[in-house]
């Protein structure tokens, strides 16, 4: 397709940009409605426990990753995504007699086994989405549209946990599973239709071919995060990035287990937490990220938010009473310190980093988008999660308090905003015709 000028909408876009939003609402809500149910396990255990669980889910990730490459490699867009998709609808409803029958797993192992499994699901499915996008528009559009195709998104995010705190009492959690993967199912019709429409609407040039098999073997995607200095640089952003959400998460764990003594309190908070940090997300989609995307570019986006995490790391570090039930949040309630930072770093990473790191994906080759951009939001991921919660548990035994891990995440973002920065200005600032990598090499 032709890129196109201004900045709404064209007129030819409406129609695969609204199926686009709702496929990537749908794709959220369902992940929104199983978070609580992932964080109510974890917080039953306990966050000594949750090395175990990253590193399980790393392990999925490398099995994983190489089989997903392999499939890109040898078959056709039209075919990888939806299968993608229809297998995880498939799991969804295999875990539903996990669920209703508490005698067939311990809280223990089904814990880790729903774990493992909806930390690939959110990675998978999200990553594949995000490529997807990214092959069918290009970065003028991107720049235009994927700010309000995320608002799509934020929207799920927040559908999702009201429909786990309105639903949860009446159905129980077990049936939540079932609604999750109906959601998926409508997102799996979007895919299917904007497959046809860019067949309809089919590019020139590049974009033309972006349909077929990328070729290659399947570890692509784990080498090009070392031999592509873009991609390398794209893997230290996420694992810094990473550091201040385990922190965070491993934070609010502790707080729900010693709060609450059931899972459907439990599952109620983790909605909440999540209804404030994707309420923050969709007023910072509407009020900022687009903006500065287009005017700007996503060096500034990404300084903004790490800016604000370091101020909200330091709050939380220079609090007297971390746990202190100090914070009000409208609509949702009052919250301790350390959801400060949850709820700020998470809401403003979907919120302002994710559309400009996915902006500046379509600058480069589709085979990293595809191969690179999986590796990179899969197993590095994974592998900094299990990184991160040692280093937890280690200076936890050296005595830092909740405070020193404060200014721990205050250094992560700061280092995580000068990668992103940096990057930024060399992919958008000497980026070739066609999207090359000669742009970041």
């Amino acid at each position: 397709m032709e890129p196109s000028t201004g900045k709404r909408v064209q007129g030819g876009e409406w129609r695969a940009a609204s199926w686009s939003f709702l496929a990537f609402f749908c794709v959220l809500a369902a992940y929104y409605m199983l978070r609580p149910v992932r964080e109510q396990l974890s917080a039953a255990v306990g966050s000594t426990q949750l090395p175990w669980f990253f590193a399980a889910s790393f392990a999925a990730m490398l099995v994983l990753t190489p089989l997903f490459a392999w499939l890109v490699s040898r078959f056709p867009r039209r075919i990888v995504v939806p299968l993608v998709y229809l297998f995880f609808i498939g799991c969804l409803v295999s875990f539903l007699p996990l669920f209703a029958n508490a005698d067939v797993l311990s809280p223990r192992t089904l814990g880790i086994v729903f774990f493992v499994w909806l930390s690939v699901f959110n990675l998978f499915v999200v990553s594949v989405f995000w490529s997807f996008m990214a092959d069918i528009w290009n970065a003028e559009q991107a720049r235009r549209l994927f700010p309000l195709i995320g608002i799509g998104g934020v929207a799920g995010a927040i559908a999702g946990p009201l429909l786990t705190r309105g639903l949860v009492e009446m159905i129980g959690v077990s049936a939540l599973l079932l609604v999750s993967a109906s959601l998926l199912g409508v997102a799996l019709a979007c895919v299917l239709v904007l497959g046809r429409w860019v067949q309809r609407h089919g590019a020139k040039g590049e974009q033309a071919q972006q349909g077929t098999p990328l070729g290659g073997g399947m570890f692509d995607g784990l080498k090009q995060i070392f031999a592509d200095p873009f991609m390398r640089a794209m893997a230290v952003l996420m694992v810094l990035g990473d550091a201040i959400g385990t922190v965070a998460y491993v934070l609010i764990a502790d707080y729900s287990g010693a709060t609450f003594d059931n899972a459907v309190d439990r599952t109620r908070f983790a909605a909440t937490i999540d209804l404030a940090t994707n309420g923050l997300q969709i007023v910072v989609q509407l009020t900022l990220t687009r903006w500065m995307l287009m005017r700007y570019g996503a060096g500034p986006v990404i300084a903004t938010w790490a800016a604000a995490g370091i101020a909200a790391c330091l709050a939380m570090a220079l609090s007297a009473d971390p746990h202190a039930q100090a914070i009000v949040v409208p609509f949702v309630g009052a919250f301790p310190w350390v959801a400060l930072v949850m709820i700020v770093t998470r809401g403003l990473a979907y919120g302002m980093v994710m559309p400009a790191r996915e902006s500046l994906y379509t600058r480069v080759p589709r085979e990293l988008r595809y191969k690179g951009k999986n590796a990179v939001d899969t197993a590095v991921w994974r592998a900094g999660d299990v990184v991160c919660a040692l280093s937890i548990n280690a200076l936890r035994a050296l005595g830092v308090t909740v405070g020193g891990f404060g200014v721990v995440g205050a250094m992560a973002l700061a280092a995580a905003g000068v990668v992103g920065v940096r990057l930024a200005r060399r992919v958008e600032g000497r980026t070739a015709p066609g999207g090359g990598t000669a742009a970041v090499a």
